[in-house]
């Protein structure tokens, strides 16, 4: 786990490179891919779902993770073929991320992370776009 320091901006800063935010959502896709069929089932989501949550919140019940996965489904799944490709999944990443930054808004706030988790992975980006003088 790491402490680190984000705003919005910090979010909305990697949700914007898309060099580095496509390249996180296909690292996240291919981890949640089990059969590697190039599509997320729900049980795919389901099993990567702690990886979505914020540090806390994983006392979720069965029932509000399926109505949740509906959600996700009825919104990202835009052939309705019960399953998420790559551009549907980069759709509900962007729209968790912008989630999380207007949740945190302006003000920098103090968070402790996963190291591989989504908002570690915008921190990332943004110390090493930071130059500093020698």
């Amino acid at each position: 786990m790491n402490v680190a320091v984000v705003n919005s901006t910090t979010v909305t800063d990697f949700v914007n490179d898309t060099t580095n935010f496509d390249s996180f959502v296909k690292e996240w896709f291919a981890m949640l891919d089990a059969n590697g069929d190039g599509n997320l089932s729900r049980d795919e989501i389901r099993g990567g779902f702690a990886w979505f949550m914020p540090l806390g919140s994983h006392s979720q019940s069965q029932e509000e993770i399926d109505r949740i996965l509906e959600l996700i489904f009825t919104r990202f799944d835009e052939d309705q073929n019960d399953s998420l490709d790559l551009n549907g999944f980069k759709s509900l990443m962007t729209e968790i991320m912008n989630a999380v930054a207007r949740g945190i808004g302006g003000s920098p706030i103090i968070v402790v992370l996963e190291k591989d988790s989504l908002l570690m992975k915008a921190v990332q980006r943004e110390l090493a776009s930071q130059s500093y003088p020698s």
